[in-house]
């Protein structure tokens, strides 16, 4: 009786040991878990990212306030009567002198 019945425990665990260690076991799930959700945080990051740059394609194509905005920022131009002021806070103009 006792044989059988340490021979039953192994054959139990050689059934049980596949399920939580081996090639397709639960922890093997959990840890594909954890990286299925990392990788849905990383995609909700860039699906944001991609709208924002989708929408300023549309805006650059579409209207040329856009267009303005960067010509004046990035390459300092301004309109035919403008006048351009540069104003410099205390630290900058006490450096210059």
């Amino acid at each position: 009786m006792r044989k059988l019945t340490l021979t039953l425990i192994v054959l139990i665990a050689a059934l049980q040991w596949p399920l939580w260690l081996g090639k397709g076991s639960w922890l093997r799930v959990w840890q594909l878990d954890s990286q299925v959700e990392e990788q849905r945080a990383a995609n909700a990051v860039l699906v944001g990212r991609n709208a924002a740059l989708d929408a300023e394609v549309r805006d650059l194509k579409q209207g040329s306030a856009a267009i303005e905005e960067r010509a004046r920022n990035e390459l300092g131009m301004i309109r035919n009567n403008e006048v351009f002021f540069q104003l410099l806070d205390n630290s900058t103009a006490s450096q210059a002198q």
